[in-house]
């Protein structure tokens, strides 16, 4: 998890915990050291691409243009209601706008992506972004099936990608407590529900 990426040589560990202060709030940037991002030259920030800028997505460019990290260059939405201000936000020009995010995914100076989707339009985005060799940044739900997240998950394994799902109540002290009270056992023994994506437990069961 810390490989370098191929591009900037940010560390993976450095993107993860830049992502997560961005998405986040004002509040978690403190979580990343200022030497990593102290003074950057553009050539040597993350170059991010913005796949969905609606409501979320607008609100998520926003924390990446106020993180010296990173660079946006380039969005795409299918509404031009809500593509426009994007690009106009992010200060880009019209060519930097798309609504395919395809045309997006092909550019070479785009690092990682951030996708703001709508909830059932997630996986396909992210598994392109993933072959395209690009690091994701993926809002939640990550994806709608069991199927869709595995599929996502061996996209970025495949492909050697970084790939981190926007759960913020994640970075919360007390779910971080809740979630090692689980793993040490402190509420019993887990057990699956399913035993495969084929098979349910029946009622005998």
């Amino acid at each position: 998890m810390v490989r370098q990426t191929a591009t900037h040589g940010i560390t993976r560990r450095h993107f993860l915990k830049a992502t997560a202060a961005t998405a986040t709030g004002a509040w978690a940037f403190s979580i990343v050291p200022s030497t990593i991002f102290g003074a950057t030259a553009p050539s040597e920030r993350v170059s991010i691409g913005m796949i969905g800028v609606g409501n979320m997505g607008s609100s998520n460019l926003k924390g990446f243009m106020g993180n010296p990290g990173f660079q946006v260059v380039a969005v795409c939405d299918v509404d031009r209601f809500y593509r426009d201000p994007a690009i106009k936000a992010a200060k880009l020009t019209d060519k930097d706008g798309y609504t395919d995010f395809r045309e997006l995914l092909a550019r070479k100076d785009v690092d990682a992506v951030c996708v703001s989707t709508p909830d059932h339009w997630h996986a396909i985005p992210t598994i392109a972004a993933a072959k395209a060799g690009k690091d994701i940044y993926c809002e939640k739900p990550l994806s709608l099936t069991i199927a869709e997240g595995r599929a996502m998950v061996a996209a970025a394994k495949r492909y050697g990608r970084v790939l981190q799902t926007g759960s913020m109540q994640r970075s919360d002290a007390r779910f971080l407590q809740a979630c090692e009270l689980v793993r040490n056992g402190h509420i019993g023994k887990l057990k699956p529900i399913f035993d495969s994506l084929q098979r349910c437990p029946t009622d005998s069961e």
